[in-house]
Order: C-alpha cells, then sequence, then structure tokens
C-alpha cells in the first residue's frame, strides 16, 4: 500500500468492529474517520482521527457535511484502501472514494444476521470488497466474502 489505511466508523460497536482489527490495521499508516464522543476518545486516544458530523441518521445536513469531508480527507490522505462497518458516515465516503478510484471495503456488523444494515446496502454499490461474518449474512450478500466472527 502506498497510503494509509482510512478506516470510518460510528462510535461503539461500529467502531469495536474495527478495532478487533487490530493485529491487522496496526501494521499500516491509518487514519480514522469517527464522530468526537468520548467512546472514540478513549478508545482512539494515541490515532489520528478526523472528526465527522454526527447524528448521521435522518440527517441530511451531516450527510451534506461529511461528504465534503470525505471529499477533503480523501485528497488530503490520499488512502490505498477505505474500510468501514458503518454506520451512516461510511456512505458519502465509499461514494467519494469510488468516484476517487479508492477501493474499498465495507465488514457487515456481528449482530445483524437476519436482514442486511441500511448502510451496507447502501455502500454496496460503492464497495469493492464486502466481508461478512456469518453464513446467513450471505443469503442477501451473495457476492461477500465469509471471513467469519470477528469478536
Amino acid at each position: 500500500m502506498t497510503g494509509p489505511v482510512l478506516l470510518v466508523s460510528s462510535q461503539g460497536g461500529h467502531l469495536a468492529q474495527l478495532l478487533v482489527l487490530r493485529s491487522w490495521w496496526e501494521e499500516h499508516d491509518r487514519v480514522w474517520v469517527c464522530p468526537d464522543t468520548p467512546d472514540v476518545r478513549d478508545r482512539l486516544a494515541d490515532e489520528h482521527v478526523v472528526t465527522s458530523y454526527s447524528p448521521t441518521t435522518r440527517n441530511v445536513v451531516n450527510l451534506v457535511r461529511n461528504a465534503a469531508l470525505a471529499v477533503r480527507t480523501l485528497r488530503r490522505h490520499r488512502p490505498s484502501l477505505v474500510v468501514s462497518t458503518g454506520a451512516g458516515v461510511a456512505v458519502p465516503f465509499f461514494v467519494a472514494a469510488r468516484a476517487m478510484g479508492i477501493p474499498t471495503a465495507f465488514i457487515e456488523v456481528y449482530d445483524r444476521v437476519d436482514s442486511p444494515t441500511l448502510t451496507g446496502r447502501l455502500c454496496g454499490p460503492f464497495t469493492t470488497r464486502r466481508i461478512v461474518q456469518w453464513d446467513q449474512q450471505l443469503d442477501f450478500y451473495p457476492d461477500a466474502h465469509l471471513v467469519g466472527p470477528l469478536l
């Protein structure tokens, strides 16, 4: 990889899923995109974090703000890969990454086995590699790569 990995996440469980991958991402230069919450500040205290706008659910103003942030961040850092487990903040970053020819990887969350997440569906057309954790998730993401539970 020539540029850093860009890890895009909301707080809470989505962030926890990316933190489980520490053995992979700590080997790479990286930049995080997350909201400024106590959870994020505590868990990513020693990391380079670009602050995203939150909330993202049903908030058109923050969607537009995060879209502008995505373009600025991708241009500034020129990542080799954008990785996310969601939630809504991932969508503008995946759209912008696709437009700029930057590969993306979307990891469907651990606790959603009966239906796809909204973010997973919205990011789908802009996702280079979709990753799932359960066999049942292949029912709605047949193109995905099954990696098993990330615990």
